[in-house]
């Protein structure tokens, strides 16, 4: 046995990392081992521009990282024996370094994009974007040099190539490639993995199947239930997997038979493996973790951070489908010019003289009406309560003045839009475009007790979160300076006639400072139930604190619950946070899910417990251990791309 082993990779990893959802040692991803004599571990960064990869010697504890091609930005990378290949973002090169020597090599170059490499011992295998071909460099004759069809999850090991058909089927190409399908004749496969000279995959029943080489047990599997495991990394002698209802690490082989956890109750987004090493991302922290095949050492080092030429403290491997956006001021400066200026008569007439019939809510300084503007434009218009010059009047001026210069000057997908205002004597009025389905508020917890809603599905509640999270997203980081919205709950999330979601009521909002890190010192302001407690109890103040909003409206989502509720004997008021929290992190994410909606299929689970645990960072009582709008987007992306049976990313709404 080698004893484990710390990688000295400089790349600080955060919930921004995610990779597909099956890595061995020749499988395409952002994070790649190439193993050898000497084994590196490289990543494709995030956060700078270039995307170039870092990498370190797994072998030599403490060193520095390093840059391969720096002034190059990557899609994805790719590790086997002795060797390391990287794609180029645009596809249509890509470019390999001998893991000992760091010798580069463009391989290929040409107008025919490619979406996957999977490198082997000796072998490259690569897709294109439109998958309708296999193609191979550096292979021997035993190996084709391009087969035709429409193939994915593409992986290669030491003589053999595997990628699952259209139908679910299994198909090898090289000298080892009859052993290996054997043992997924009669199974109808989600994903493949490589190891040097076996294979694994789960089945679209959840179970996970292995042939090949079995002379370290790596290709028996724990007989657990359908379903337990999610992500696979096979390395030379032992195969790993990451449970999905808890993210603990399990694996088999390495030659002393049966399952070990080598990482202890430590629990991960995902695993990578190549040779003799593994390495995760924590779910914890969101750092990498390595360790070898010494399941006897369950100590697992954390990585260093990164040390970038820029100074920056935050540089993170590159997921596919991150997006640009422009970052744009936030200043209270000349926005009147920006909206349109309403008479009060006009917008009595639009709401006929603001008659109950047309109320339709409330929002932070006042009632919330559907009017019609005389060239037929539908609208909302939120009228402050008129009285005295009294310091509750004067609240409501300051939270029509804030929502008036934030809204007229920040444009967004995710944001309800400003049509205009009035200010008149004593009457302030602000004029929205018109949300037709409401807010999510009132679709998971309707008055009359009606379950008939299009929100009844797991896609669509998640893609409403997503839609949200994005519109957050660009308050806190293309804003400039940020802004903290104070009151994100489900009454302030609103979905228009084609069900997209968008964040409202800005009156509470402030801008934020310059650096995004800093705190606010203030009295608190917000909703009971969805409050940062850290700014609740300190009167601190960050962009943390709509984080935790945002996850109380995650957990509400999720449950069906209120912020705050009582059960169904009455009892004492309970937040959901307390209701939810303990489950999910007991691994227990089912019990505590909205019944209406259903159980959720096993695309469907998977995305749901990432949402759950996803949540349960968001809540966390400190600021400082909740993730960032950036790492909670790609996470609900990620998602909603397992309900579309998808594992790529879906990238941001434009500023525009």
């Amino acid at each position: 046995m080698r004893p484990s082993l710390a990688v000295a990779l400089a790349v600080a990893a955060t919930l921004s990392v995610f990779l597909l959802p099956a890595d061995g040692i020749g499988s395409t991803s952002t994070l790649a081992i190439a193993h050898g004599s000497s084994s590196t571990v490289c990543g494709v960064l995030a956060g700078v521009s270039p995307r170039s990869i870092q990498c370190a010697r797994a072998d030599a504890t403490g060193a520095l990282s390093f840059p391969l091609f720096p002034n190059v930005s990557f899609a994805s990378v790719s590790g086997g024996h002795g060797s390391l290949c990287g794609l180029r973002a645009d596809g249509t090169a890509f470019f390999c370094w001998d893991a000992a020597t760091l010798t580069q090599k463009r391989v290929y170059n040409d107008s025919t994009a490619l979406e996957e490499l999977a490198v082997g011992d000796v072998q490259i295998a690569g897709v294109d974007r439109n998958r309708t071909f296999v193609h191979w460099w550096r292979a021997d004759s035993a190996f084709p040099d391009k087969i035709t069809g429409s193939y994915r999850s593409l992986t290669s090991g030491r003589g053999f190539t595997c990628a699952i058909s259209t139908n679910g089927s299994v198909s090898c190409w090289g000298p080892r490639s009859g052993e290996i399908p054997v043992a997924f004749v009669n199974s109808n496969m989600s994903t493949i993995v490589a190891g040097d000279s076996h294979a694994c995959g789960v089945s679209t029943a959840g179970r996970v199947i292995c042939g090949g080489n079995n002379d370290a047990g790596q290709s028996t599997p724990p007989s657990d239930p359908a379903f337990e495991f999610g992500n696979l990394a096979l390395g030379s002698s032992h195969t790993c997997a990451v449970r999905r209802y808890n993210g603990t690490v399990v694996c088999w082989g390495a030659g002393a038979g049966g399952e070990y956890t080598p990482a202890n109750t430590t629990a991960f987004v995902f695993i990578v493996a190549g040779g003799n090493l593994t390495c995760g991302l924590t779910v914890v922290n969101f750092t990498v973790l390595c360790w070898g095949t010494n399941r006897s050492d369950a100590a697992v080092p954390a990585l260093p951070p990164t040390t970038s030429p820029s100074g920056s403290r935050s540089r993170t491997f590159w997921r596919q489908g991150s997006r640009v956006m422009r970052r744009q001021r936030s200043g209270p400066s000349s926005f009147k010019d920006r909206a349109e200026e309403f008479s009060f008569s006009e917008l009595a007439t639009a709401t006929k003289n603001f008659s109950l019939e047309t109320k339709i809510g409330a929002g932070s300084f006042g009632t919330v009406y559907k009017g019609k503007l005389p060239d037929g434009r539908e609208v909302a218009i939120k009228r402050s309560e008129s009285g005295p010059r009294t310091k509750k009047f004067q609240e409501k001026e300051s939270a029509f003045q804030s929502e008036l210069a934030f809204l007229s000057r920040l444009h967004h997908k995710h944001l309800v839009g400003l049509v205009g205002y009035c200010e008149e004597r004593e009457e302030r009025l602000l004029v929205y475009e018109y949300m037709k389905n409401g807010a999510l508020y009132d679709h998971l917890h309707p008055k009359n007790g009606d379950q008939a809603s299009v929100l009844n599905s797991w896609k669509m509640r998640i893609k409403v979160l997503l839609d949200a999270a994005r519109g957050i997203e660009y308050l806190h980081s293309y804003a400039v300076p940020p802004i903290i919205h104070r009151d994100i709950k489900s009454s302030n999330i609103l979905l228009d006639g084609n069900w997209i979601a968008r964040v409202s009521d800005f009156g509470l909002s402030l801008m934020g400072p310059e650096s995004g890190s800093g705190h606010l010192s203030m009295k608190a302001a917000g909703t009971v139930g969805y409050m940062d407690p850290e700014y609740y109890g300190l009167h601190h103040l960050t962009v943390k604190s709509d984080v935790y909003g945002l996850g109380v409206v995650m957990l509400e989502v999720l449950t069906g619950r209120r912020a705050i509720f009582k059960d169904e004997e009455g009892g004492n008021p309970t937040s959901v946070v307390d209701y939810a929290v303990p489950c999910i992190v007991a691994g227990d994410v089912g019990k505590v899910l909205d019944a209406r909606v259903g159980q959720p299929g096993p695309q469907e689970a998977e995305a749901v417990e990432l949402v759950a645990y996803t949540a349960v960072h968001c809540v966390h009582l400190e600021g400082k251990n909740r993730p960032n709008m950036t790492d909670i987007v790609a996470n609900l992306e990620s998602a909603l791309a397992l309900c579309e049976g998808s594992h790529g990313s879906i990238s941001s709404a434009s500023a525009d």
